[in-house]
């Protein structure tokens, strides 16, 4: 059969899962290596357009025929699939089942221990599957599974956002390849091979150059798309901005020019109420200056008048009713102890005779105490008990006591 896109996707739509069924497509495409490029190209197309299972077969078939190639010593589709072969990796990643995932990992693990690729895109391949799963990660922990909570003027932004993601790593990888691939034949410490070897390495350097130029350019295209949907976006919003801020402008005038008319009116109102009769105005002040304050109240104070000391009344004796004659000692003239009047009636109970007398024992002065240390007392008139003048008011008994105190030698 020969080639023709028709046929390579005729040959892709009838592959499964078997070995013999890979084997055979291998074969067929290896035998037309000359299109190892425009092969490569119309795999990734009808890998996108695929399910999850017939991707893995997808990734089989490359497997299989970048490791006959290799076997083979010829890079012909190690070179064709290099570009490539990160975006397919990811594209059949992503959305996979756990299943299918491991059986892809693993297919990566392979090409890693035999060397297929050429480091960087060994490196590429594995960034690519780690950015799958911090996208997952991220979708189902911040954002979750839904897409609803993605505003509707971002979502042309995201789209083209996504595709500037597709383009940048194997636009990254066929750099790498292609500055790898010049290093080696056109560096100063590489060998010269023979004409047809060095032929055929130019060739494969050609393509290599033209293949990471395709991919830099749709790199280029994707940013250039993302940029324009930027600025459209930062556009609308410079727009939305002066609005808001002619709105602020407007609604700031209306606010000062109300509340300049409220102030207004309620000076209005206070103007139009009555004064208050005690309310002090000063005729150069304010109408609303406010009332003077009133004086302070003298507070009493605390301390106590002084005691007027006055006359002692002497201890009420005989019954209630009995009137007590009048007391006068012969020292009344010389300024010594007098007995005061008491005319007052008494209604307390009887005091008795020893209660009086030292009462009036009281009024007389001590002597001071002799040298022997006896005491003795003695009046001015040789008297110790004054003269009483008369016995009225006093009761027989106690008058008898008196007599028997004053006979005491």
């Amino acid at each position: 059969m020969a080639f023709s896109d028709d046929s390579v996707l005729s040959r892709l739509s009838s592959l499964n899962e078997s070995h013999d069924s890979i084997a055979t497509a291998a074969q067929w495409i290896m035998f037309h290596r000359r299109h190892a490029e425009r092969t490569a190209h119309i795999w990734l197309q009808r890998l996108r357009d695929s399910s999850s299972i017939r991707r893995l077969s997808l990734i089989y078939l490359a497997n299989e025929v970048t490791q006959q190639s290799k076997a083979r010593h010829r890079q012909d589709f190690v070179m064709a699939f290099s570009p490539i072969i990160a975006e397919a990796l990811a594209v059949a990643y992503k959305g996979a089942p756990s299943d299918i995932q491991a059986k892809l990992r693993r297919v990566v693990e392979v090409w890693a221990d035999r060397s297929i690729f050429d480091p960087a895109i060994q490196a590429a391949i594995e960034a690519r599957l780690q950015d799958v799963e911090k996208s997952k990660a991220g979708s189902n922990g911040a954002f979750g599974s839904t897409t609803g909570s993605i505003p509707p003027e971002l979502s042309p932004l995201l789209t083209v956002y996504g595709k500037v993601e597709k383009t940048r790593l194997p636009a990254k990888s066929s750099t790498d390849s292609a500055d790898h691939d010049w290093d080696n034949l056109r560096g100063r410490d590489s060998p010269i091979p023979s004409a047809p070897v060095y032929a055929a390495r130019l060739n494969g350097l050609v393509r290599s150059l033209a293949t990471a130029e395709v991919a830099v350019r749709e790199s280029i295209q994707a940013r250039m798309s993302l940029i324009e949907e930027l600025e459209k976006l930062l556009g609308s919003h410079r727009e939305a901005l002066i609005t808001d801020e002619a709105k602020l402008s407007t609604l700031a005038t209306r606010k000062a020019e109300i509340e300049s008319k409220k102030q207004e009116i309620e000076i209005a109102i206070m103007r139009t109420l009555p004064v208050p009769e005690n309310r002090q105005v000063s005729p150069d002040g304010p109408a609303d200056s406010p009332l003077a304050e009133p004086e302070r109240p003298e507070i009493e104070e605390l301390t106590p008048p002084p005691l007027d000391p006055g006359p002692v009344e002497p201890t009420s004796i005989g019954h209630a009713g009995a009137e007590v004659p009048e007391f006068r000692s012969k020292f009344d003239n010389d300024n010594g102890p007098q007995v005061q009047t008491q005319d007052a009636k008494h209604q307390g109970p009887v005091t008795s005779g020893i209660e009086m007398l030292s009462n009036l024992a009281s009024h007389y002065k001590a002597l001071p105490t002799s040298i022997n240390g006896s005491k003795k007392r003695r009046l001015d008139e040789g008297t110790e008990i004054p003269d009483l003048q008369t016995d009225n008011g006093i009761e027989p008994g106690v008058a008898e006591m008196l007599r028997e105190y004053n006979t005491k030698p």
